[in-house]
């Protein structure tokens, strides 16, 4: 028959005194209570192990933290995980480090380690530069220092609260995208169980949606007038041309580099991880293009990049030098340097060129597949001739010899 055991009190369990050598109190179930020499009173259980069967002992806690009625409680939880066939020895070593990460695995560090499979992915550096100078300014201040298992929907509200009470519903838009990525990076990790971020968005008002200013077709020559007689320097003016003459975005167009131009095909290729859309684009360059690189070659041709920053050489250009010059030109609100495409855009259109050509120039992605792969083994030639015409066209346009490559041809 199996001895009983007389449950312990809190009486019994308060008033025990400190033993010439070390003495247990059972409580039952091998929930036992170590009274030492020296006065300390530790909880233990004895349990056998679930899959070998052996015994074994875990420590609960010390009296009086740990009260009588905690080591019940305790022991009661554990005798629910082993009718689990889990051993509770192991499963508070694995909550404990899981706290341990959970303590360690803040919104900051998991947020860096998401950075890095953003790094590999081929992004350009100004895009990088943006997403961790937004998180850094504007997320991490509230909530950088939590960990990120413990991070709740309100609080990432809260975090993007006085951003949106700013104004900034754009920034909101994109910081909301940008956390729920970190998010699904840290549920794919394992370090959360869910996303509490997923729904976040809609808590913000949508920002409106603002087309760029830009400049109708025939207000060119009053763009090319005040480019002309602009205190810019040299390589900003070129900038602003090239992009104008290639039609490409600012970042592309600041970013270009000489190891991508082809001088012999009249082509320049532009590597997936510099475009927006992560596909390789290939620019047929009019002769008007082909003048301005003549002009940047003694400027910059012995360095890496076509237009080199001017506080650091070796670095391209910023792609808003372009929209600062634009300001500085007297054209806030009325034209920016991505606007140029929409010019480009508007004039072509009205000429009669045919929209899907007009569309691969601005290496706008065709969503079918099939298409798209078909459109652009079709267009190089269809748009080189484009791009001749619109050479011509912003040759016109500058009348006087405003520009820096119709001087140089004249």
């Amino acid at each position: 028959m199996a001895r009983q055991t007389k449950p312990l009190n809190n009486t019994e369990v308060k008033n025990v005194r400190a033993p010439a050598r070390p003495q247990v109190l059972y409580d039952g179930d091998g929930l036992e209570l170590q009274v030492t020499p020296t006065g300390s009173k530790l909880w233990r259980l004895r349990y056998y192990r679930p899959h070998t069967r052996k015994r074994a002992m875990m420590s609960l806690g010390a009296y009086p933290a740990v009260s009588l009625a905690d080591a019940r409680q305790l022991r009661e939880q554990a005798r629910t995980l082993l009718s689990k066939y889990i051993d509770p020895q192991e499963h508070q070593r694995s909550e404990q480090l899981r706290q341990k990460q959970a303590r360690e695995s803040t919104f900051e560090i998991v947020t860096a380690d998401w950075y890095k499979t953003k790094q590999s992915a081929g992004l350009a550096e100004h895009t990088l530069n943006d997403i961790w100078r937004s998180l850094s300014k504007y997320v991490f201040p509230h909530i950088g220092s939590l960990g990120i298992a413990s991070i709740t929907a309100q609080q990432f509200i809260g975090a993007l609260e006085p951003t949106r009470a700013a104004g900034k519903l754009e920034t909101v838009k994109r910081l909301t995208q940008r956390i729920n990525e970190v998010m699904d990076y840290a549920l794919n990790a394992g370090l959360v169980t869910t996303n509490p971020a997923a729904r976040i968005g809609r808590v913000f008002e949508k920002p409106k949606v603002r087309h760029r200013p830009a400049l109708r077709p025939e207000q060119m020559p009053d763009l090319m007038r005040a480019l002309s007689v602009a205190s810019i320097h040299r390589q900003t003016r070129c900038v602003i041309e090239w992009q104008l003459l290639t039609m490409t975005r600012p970042a592309e167009a600041s970013s270009a580099s000489w190891a991508d131009i082809d001088f012999t095909a009249r082509e320049w290729h532009i590597p997936a991880g510099r475009m927006k859309m992560k596909r390789e684009h290939v620019i047929p360059l009019s002769p008007q293009a082909l003048r301005l690189l003549e002009v940047m070659r003694p400027i910059s041709q012995h360095r890496e990049y076509v237009f080199p920053s001017n506080r650091h050489p070796l670095e391209p250009m910023s792609s808003q030098t372009a929209n600062m010059a634009l300001k500085r030109m007297g054209f806030k609100d009325v034209l920016v340097a991505h606007g140029m495409r929409a010019m480009a855009s508007t004039a072509l259109n009205e000429q009669g060129f045919p929209p899907d050509v007009i569309e691969a120039a601005l290496a706008h992605i065709d969503t079918n597949e099939v298409r798209r792969a078909y459109n652009r083994a079709q267009y190089l030639q269809q748009r080189r001739e484009m791009m001749d015409w619109w050479g011509n066209y912003v040759e016109q346009a500058a009348t006087g010899n405003l520009s820096i490559a119709v001087a140089l041809g004249a």
